[in-house]
């Protein structure tokens, strides 16, 4: 695969990234350093393994979401059971396949594909 199609695959899952960290007000600074790191491992990732360029949004995903829950907390919470006071996040299914959604882990209920939190 092209280093042209590595890079267009990971700006786009990086924009999906950025856009689901607007929606739920936590696109700070140090926030979008996770993420760019986040970017340059996955870069690597798929310059050994070309054809991960389908599942590199969901694994992305997770690894912004494993650098918030270190240094900030769980990311990003369930809004959809949020009445219910047991504050949690949601989790990323598949978790190594095309297509990501985000998704709660306690009820099932897929809340959003990734980069279309509200």
């Amino acid at each position: 695969m092209a280093s042209s199609e590595i890079e267009t695959a990971l700006h786009a899952a990086r924009a999906l990234i950025l856009a689901d960290l607007t929606a739920r007000d936590v696109a700070e600074a140090e926030v979008v350093s996770m993420v760019e790191k986040a970017v340059t491992h996955r870069r690597w990732w798929l310059e050994q393994w070309p054809d991960g360029t389908d599942f590199v949004l969901g694994l992305l995903a997770q690894d912004v979401q494993d650098a918030l829950l270190e240094a900030y907390g769980r990311w990003p919470l369930c809004t959809a059971c949020a009445a219910e006071g047991d504050p949690h996040a949601l989790g990323v299914e598949p978790e190594l396949g095309p297509e990501p959604h985000w998704v709660c882990g306690k009820n099932g209920i897929v809340v959003a594909p990734v980069g279309q939190l509200t």
